[in-house]
């Protein structure tokens, strides 16, 4: 099996999520619900939202926040997961609960395993 990596997309505010407190209440059972179909059938390797506060390191220095695309889109969580194929992971990403608000997305990436020599 292939892990891969989800990385879920979110529009913010100038200093933090758009989603509200009772959004994230609201929404809990339903991510409850998907991220709970992924490990019931022993597919989820890790998962966790992602604080807003954040620094970028480069080879111009330290800048504090988050990086954002153009249009206030940031990354606001993940998940790591297995399977055998990419399709069955764009099947899930399909109703993931990030996809109500606008604007969002979910990313799959393939993680490539170290060599181990």
């Amino acid at each position: 099996m292939k892990e891969y990596l989800l990385l879920f997309r979110n529009a913010s505010a100038e200093h933090g999520y758009v989603t509200t407190s009772q959004d994230m209440a609201e929404d809990m059972p339903r991510w409850q619900s998907w991220i709970g179909n992924i490990a019931m059938q022993g597919k989820l390797v890790h998962t966790a939202p992602i604080e807003y506060a954040a620094s970028i390191v480069s080879n111009s220095g330290v800048k504090a926040g988050p990086h954002k695309e153009t249009n206030t889109v940031l990354v606001s969580g993940f998940l790591i997961c297995k399977s055998d194929s990419l399709e069955e992971v764009q099947e899930w990403s399909k109703s993931c609960p990030i996809l109500k608000y606008p604007n969002s997305s979910v990313e799959i990436r393939p993680l490539i395993p170290f060599p181990i020599s």
